[in-house]
C-alpha cells in the first residue's frame, strides 16, 4: 500500500474519496473571512496558501486575481447577512472560532440551511463583483454598456448600469468549480448548483432602476436612467423566503440522466429560483461542538410570542425558558437644539428578559 507522501493528489481517485469526507467543500472558501484586511489573496503563492479554497478555485486565484478581493468581500457578505435573516431562529448561522469550516459541519448534509448558504454565496459573490466592476476596481469589466437606447417608458438609457452579467459569469466560474468537477450525476452537487443558481436568480429577478432628472428648475422633461442591483438585505430576505419554502427532492434517474424531484409525488417540481434539499435538519436544540451546533441554552427569546420563530417555546426546545429582570440603560428625553444637533438624557428602566435554560 503506497504511503501518503506516494499519493498524486491530483488523481480522481483521491478527489473522489475528499468528496466522499468532505462533500461540502464547496462552501469553505467562506473561510477567506477570516484574513485580515492586511493580507493579500492574489498572486502565485498566496493563492496557493490560502486554506479552504478548491484546487480548481486556486487557479482561478492565480488567473484572474484582481478579483479575489471582491470574493473576501462576499464571504464577509455571507456571514452577516446569515446571522441576520436568522437571528431569530434555532440556527442562527453561529460560527466556529477556526478553521476553513465557517459554520460548522451544518453544511455537510443536504439541508435547507446548507441550501441557503449556497444560494446567498453565489448571490454575494456575483454582487460583490458586480459592484466591484462599477466602481472601476477591475481592469476586465465595467459598466454594463449594453444597456442603452429609449425604455419603453420613454426615458433614455445612460449612466453607468451595474455590469450584473460579469459578476454572475464569475460566481458560476469560481462557486460552481467544484461542484463541476465532482460531476452532476449525484445528489449533493446537483442540489448545490441549483442553490446557487437560484441564488443569482434573486438578484436578476430584483434588479432596480435609477433615474436622475433634466430640464428647466428640475421639471423633468428628459430622465436618464440605469440599472443597479437590489440592496443584499433585500436578496437575503427573498432567498429566507425560498428558505421557508424549500423544496425537499431525491435523486431520480430519467432515462439517461439524473435529476431531483421532489420526494413527494403530489408537490409540484421546483422553479428554477426555488431552493431544494435532500436531508431534514437537526434541531439544533442541544450543543453539538463535533459539528459545530452551540445549541440554544443562554439564549434570548421572545416571552411573549408563541408562533412567531423568535418565540421562547420555539427557540428553547425541550428545556423551556425563564424569566429574569435587568436594568438596561436607554436615550430619553431627546430634544433637538438648533441648529443641528440631539441632546438626550440616559435613563435606566428595569425590563424582563426571557432565556432559553441551560
Amino acid at each position: 500500500m503506497p504511503t501518503v507522501s506516494a499519493v498524486n493528489l491530483t488523481t480522481p481517485l483521491l478527489l473522489l474519496l475528499l468528496w466522499a469526507i468532505h462533500p461540502s467543500m464547496a462552501t469553505n472558501w467562506l473561510s477567506l473571512a477570516r484574513l485580515p484586511r492586511s493580507r493579500p489573496v492574489s498572486g502565485d503563492a498566496p493563492c496557493a496558501r490560502l486554506r479552504g479554497l478548491s484546487s480548481g478555485q486556486v487557479g482561478v486565484c492565480r488567473a484572474r486575481g484582481e478579483v479575489m478581493e471582491s470574493v473576501r468581500k462576499a464571504a464577509e457578505m455571507v456571514i452577516e447577512e446569515c446571522q441576520h435573516q436568522f437571528r431569530n431562529r434555532r440556527w442562527n448561522c453561529s460560527t466556529t472560532p477556526r478553521g476553513i469550516n465557517v459554520f460548522g459541519k451544518v453544511l455537510h448534509q443536504g439541508t435547507r440551511e446548507a441550501a441557503f448558504v449556497h444560494a446567498l454565496s453565489s448571490a454575494a459573490v456575483a454582487m460583490a463583483v458586480t459592484r466591484a466592476c462599477s466602481r472601476g476596481e477591475l481592469e476586465r469589466c465595467g459598466c454594463d454598456r449594453k444597456v442603452r437606447g429609449v425604455s419603453p417608458e420613454g426615458f433614455q438609457w445612460s449612466g453607468c448600469s451595474d455590469n450584473l452579467s460579469y459578476g454572475v459569469a464569475f460566481s458560476q466560474t469560481f462557486v460552481d468549480e467544484q461542484e463541476r468537477a465532482k460531476g452532476l450525476s449525484a445528489g449533493r452537487p446537483l442540489m448545490n448548483i441549483h442553490n446557487n443558481e437560484a441564488g443569482r436568480k434573486a438578484i436578476l429577478h430584483n434588479m432596480q432602476v435609477e433615474c436622475k432628472c433634466h430640464g428647466v428648475s428640475g421639471s423633468c422633461e428628459l430622465r436618464t436612467c440605469w440599472k443597479v442591483m437590489p440592496p443584499f438585505r433585500r436578496v437575503g430576505a427573498v432567498l429566507k423566503e425560498r428558505f421557508d419554502g424549500a423544496t425537499e427532492v431525491r435523486l431520480t434517474r430519467i432515462g439517461s440522466r439524473t435529476a431531483l424531484l421532489p420526494r413527494d409525488p403530489q408537490v409540484k417540481p421546483p422553479a428554477a429560483r426555488d431552493l431544494v434539499y435532500l436531508a431534514p435538519s437537526p434541531d439544533f436544540c442541544h450543543l453539538d461542538p463535533d459539528n459545530g451546533i452551540p445549541g440554544t441554552a443562554g439564549r434570548r427569546c421572545n416571552g411573549t410570542s408563541r408562533l412567531a420563530p423568535d418565540g421562547c417555546e420555539l427557540v428553547c426546545c425541550g428545556p423551556g425558558y425563564r424569566a429574569g429582570r435587568a436594568e438596561v440603560v436607554q436615550r430619553c428625553s431627546c430634544k433637538f437644539s438648533w441648529c443641528c444637533s440631539v441632546r438626550c438624557q440616559q435613563c435606566k428602566n428595569t425590563v424582563t428578559i426571557h432565556t432559553c435554560r441551560v
